[in-house]
């Protein structure tokens, strides 16, 4: 692998609200400017028109909309340390850096054929991608966007001959780390940005076509899960001497495996308590796990292929989304009776969903309706609907502050 450094260190940003826009209509050109904090900020991707929605959580608006971001089919957001900038990962390669506070375009570079994904540093320093086309991961300078390490995902295939994998679940771990895996290759490797020079550690045969990954709110337990069989594996990065580990095996034994029509996604998994909650490939059903040995002690059935089953802040609910043809509906389940005890219908083709801070309302994206739907997450009542050109993913500020969001 090619390694490069700036010449000086950089300084990581920090630091409070400064100016923004205030909020606009979508007719209006030119805001006036007030000061604002950027807790209450988020971003909607509108992947039709390559654009962005900034929106406003506790006034449930959107501020305005953004354009400039290439490709966003299939695009995630991170924020900086200070939560100032939103950077947006498109699947054309594109890396952008958004200002929220002005509502405009800091930076852009396009630094592949195909991304999918990225995370940011510990420090705020360093922002990587994971890329599709070709395989591997770039680590960038979050201030400049200069390229600052290039991590190409060679692998030996059975025959001899060396490939390139496409990279996934890109996540940020404590001690400045980067942790991602290799789709073709069955392996997960970890790049320590945290000495003068990257230090990457591989692991090896974890299982086939890891697809995607999370990482616990802690920082220890890498979880990566496998297309290609049932179960998942598990990095220790406290211990990581010890290896893979292998999770959840075999929990389709004897079971006729669906048609998978969408991949589902790890990153925002539930956790309540002890539990661990996670969308099980090419079934109707939620798994759920015990955190402390990661043994499978139920299973939750639901009306489609789970995609993201994620939990709210406080851990007395999980809500989930499904692939098509049962996107047009979320499920939330009780996470002490371990049932589903509501199913709404926030619109067509629902695609990703979030939560505020702390918990009180969930957003929700209807891409075919082209609306953003907002809810009471206690009393299940719609409390707006926000217009937006085939909404995707959405992403608060308060996930700047959290390990592998």
């Amino acid at each position: 692998m090619s390694l490069s450094f700036p010449l000086k260190r950089l300084l990581a940003t920090a630091g409070l609200a400064l100016l923004v826009a205030a909020p606009v209509s979508a007719e209006t050109s030119a805001p006036a400017a007030e000061l604002r904090g950027t807790g209450d900020l988020g971003v909607v991707v509108e992947r039709a028109s390559g654009s962005v929605a900034l929106v406003d959580t506790t006034r449930r608006e959107v501020l305005r909309h953004v354009e400039g971001f290439g490709d966003l089919s299939h695009a995630s957001v991170k924020f900086s340390r200070d939560a100032r900038y939103a950077f947006v990962f498109g699947r054309d390669g594109g890396l952008t850096k958004l200002d929220l506070l002005t509502g405009e375009i800091a930076g852009r570079v396009i630094q592949s054929g195909n991304s999918i994904g990225g995370a940011i540093s510990q420090d705020g320093r360093f922002v990587a991608v994971g890329n599709y086309e070709p395989g591997g991961v770039k680590v960038f300078d979050t201030e400049t966007l200069e390229l600052v390490v290039d991590v190409p995902a060679d692998y030996e295939k059975a025959d001899g001959t060396i490939a390139q994998a496409k990279v996934v679940g890109v996540v940020d771990a404590p001690g400045n780390r980067f942790v991602f895996s290799l789709f073709e290759a069955g392996e997960i490797w970890t790049l320590d940005m945290s000495g003068d020079e990257p230090v990457l550690d591989k692991h090896r045969d974890v299982g086939r076509e890891p697809y995607d990954a999370l990482i616990t709110g802690n920082g220890r337990y890498y979880i990566a899960g496998l297309f290609g069989e049932d179960g998942m594996a598990l990095l220790d990065l406290w211990h990581p001497e010890n290896g893979v580990q292998r999770i959840l095996p075999d929990y389709g034994r004897g079971e006729e495996r669906l048609p998978v029509y969408k991949m589902p996604h790890l990153e925002g998994w539930a956790m309540a308590g002890d539990l661990a909650f996670f969308p099980a490939v090419g079934r109707h059903e939620v798994l759920v796990a015990d955190s402390d040995d990661w043994s499978l002690v139920g299973r939750i059935p639901v009306q489609g292929q789970p995609i993201f089953v994620m939990s709210r802040p406080d851990e007395r609910q999980v809500w989930v989304t499904f692939a098509h043809p049962d996107n047009g509906q979320v499920q939330v389940i009780d996470t002490q009776t371990l049932e589903v005890i509501q199913t709404l219908e926030p619109g067509e083709s629902i695609l990703h969903k979030e939560f505020t801070p702390r918990g009180e309302h969930i957003w929700i994206s209807a891409r075919d309706s082209d609306q953003v739907v907002v809810y009471d997450t206690r009393t299940f009542e719609e409390l707006a609907r926000l217009p937006a050109e085939s909404p995707s993913g959405i992403f608060f500020t308060h996930r700047a502050h959290q390990i592998g969001l």
